[in-house]
């Protein structure tokens, strides 16, 4: 068995577990909401349309989406019950998963229970009534038994939509099967990205499968088949959840990470430097940059790494550019005025976006700057990461330079560097951190007019950490330790197509280069 093999069933216990408890949650809270809401739909036909509708609505929101929304809601809500009872919540992780995956569920169950109710033969119904059933004893006794195979066949559904989308939940901060497929797709681990399709594929087969059996059951009235579905999903769950009894003792410091492999290397550095001063770590990764942030400020996460360019223009909603040292002191400042958050220092590196193209392709236009890309722009196709187009480094040097692109594309960055290289798109969002830039044969652009803010890779602490000596002592040696061409290596050491470390091996190796271990 290879390596890569071996690191991805250690860490399936954990990651199918997470998943059975969250799909689990999510389809049976669906379950106790959709069928009341059925049952009602099918007694009024004046609340039939709404609740169909709005089901319907909420199936047109990517799952994705629906997932990130519920965390700045939370956050809210948490911070309100904070103010009035004295205590809050976790707007982080299972709960707003399992709130966005209990409304993604509840469609084929409501319709499928309306649907169900309402095809009752009209006889049997006049012949409920005739020998005096109440209509509570009707429902119990004749229609819900009789819908109950249309009903099934709607959980079906809705247990392998859950199943499926709860691989997106990873971003929000929950883990699951969607770590394996977040991070190999990152990483070009395509062992970690089939792993993860086809542990959830298998899962989601077996669900179906079981509940199939209860399905069959219903329709033929076979006690026995059904049982032995329904005793082989709580079994199932049972085992599947074991494990959370070791993982489920809270550590003591949560280490978070972006969605790329610097973010991965660094986070694992962390938590290595936590655990080697007997502190227990554990990482949430994955995240989006302003889930990141709030994440840290309201405590969710301790500490984790961000950029004082992203910083400067996100959190602060600063357009002008002061200079690196004033951008670094001025963060440094109103974030821990306004937030409470420390920002510890920069760890001696810029990872700064850089629009890159390739080496051939810019000689040949004569393009060697942005005023001369600008120029260019009407003929020519741009790539960007996920959100660079939403950023306002994106509407910053737009204004700047006036480009005027054929088409603008989005990727998630692994695939943003294949399409510069193969010549799909001309230009792309690039990071001077990224090894590939050169492996590529990329060459970054100059911004003569600055109109991208430094970034520096600064280390922040979350307000109720930051008096917590054990972490300060951990963090302290690495600001100002790793030049630029160290993490670059590490980077690449993670995305090269052969030979490729896992993060966490990039991360003791970047260590021992540095003297860090």
């Amino acid at each position: 068995m290879s390596p890569q093999v071996e690191a991805a069933f250690s860490r399936l216990p954990e990651y199918l577990a997470w998943h059975v408890l969250l799909s689990a949650s999510a389809l049976g809270l669906g379950l106790l909401i959709s069928l009341p809401l059925a049952v009602a739909a099918s007694r009024n036909r004046h609340i039939r349309w709404p609740v169909l509708a709005g089901a319907s609505l909420i199936q047109t929101i990517p799952s994705l989406a629906l997932l990130a929304l519920f965390f700045p809601l939370l956050l809210v809500i948490s911070a309100a019950s904070e103010d009035l009872l004295g205590y809050g919540f976790s707007a982080l992780g299972f709960l707003p998963a399992l709130l966005a995956l209990t409304l993604y569920s509840m469609l084929p169950i409501v319709r499928n229970g309306t649907t169900g109710i309402l095809s009752v033969d009209p006889a049997i119904i006049q012949a409920a009534e005739g020998v005096g059933m109440t209509p509570r004893q009707r429902l119990f006794q004749v229609e819900l038994p009789l819908a109950a195979p249309v009903i099934m066949a709607g959980v079906r559904t809705a247990a392998v939509w859950t199943i499926g989308a709860a691989t997106l939940s990873t971003p929000v901060g929950q883990t699951s099967l969607g770590n394996y497929i977040f991070s190999g797709l990152q990483t070009e681990n395509w062992v970690l990205v089939l792993f993860g399709c086809g542990a959830s594929a298998l899962l989601a087969m077996v669900t179906d499968q079981l509940l199939g059996l209860i399905e069959a059951g219903a329709a033929k009235r076979d006690i026995r088949r059904a049982a032995i579905g329904g005793a082989g999903i709580l079994i199932g769950i049972i085992v599947a959840l074991t494990p959370l009894i070791s993982f489920g003792k809270p550590a003591s410091y949560v280490v978070g990470a972006k969605n790329f492999s610097e973010q991965y290397i660094l986070a694992e550095m962390i938590a290595e430097r936590i655990e080697d001063l007997g502190g227990d770590a554990r990482m949430k990764e994955d995240l989006g940059s302003a889930i990141a942030y709030r994440a840290l400020a309201s405590g969710e996460i301790d500490v984790y790494v961000d950029y004082s360019g992203t910083l400067w223009a996100n959190v602060l909603n600063r357009e002008d550019n002061p200079g690196r040292q004033a951008v670094l002191e001025e963060l440094t400042t109103e974030l821990a005025e306004r937030d409470g958050v420390l920002v510890l220092g920069s760890l001696g590196f810029e990872n700064a976006y850089a629009l890159a193209m390739r080496q051939d392709r810019a000689t040949a236009l004569g393009i060697e700057s942005l005023d001369d890309l600008a120029r260019r722009s009407g003929g020519l196709t741009m790539g960007g990461d996920l959100e660079f187009f939403a950023r306002p480094e994106w509407t910053a040097i737009n204004e700047a330079y006036g480009f005027d692109f054929r088409a603008r594309r989005s990727f998630q960055p692994t695939f943003m560097f294949r399409a510069v290289t193969s010549g799909d798109v001309d230009v792309i969002s690039a990071f001077s951190s990224d090894g590939r830039i050169a492996a590529d044969n990329l060459v970054a652009l100059a911004d003569p007019r600055q109109a991208l803010p430094p970034y520096d890779a600064v280390v922040l602490i979350a307000p109720d950490r930051v008096n917590d000596a054990r972490l300060l002592a951990a963090l302290r040696p690495l600001i100002g330790s790793i030049p630029v061409e160290a993490m670059r290596d590490a980077n690449y050491s993670v995305d090269r197509d052969a030979d490729k470390l896992r993060p966490v091996e990039a991360a003791r190796s970047l260590s021992q280069q540095l003297g860090l271990d």
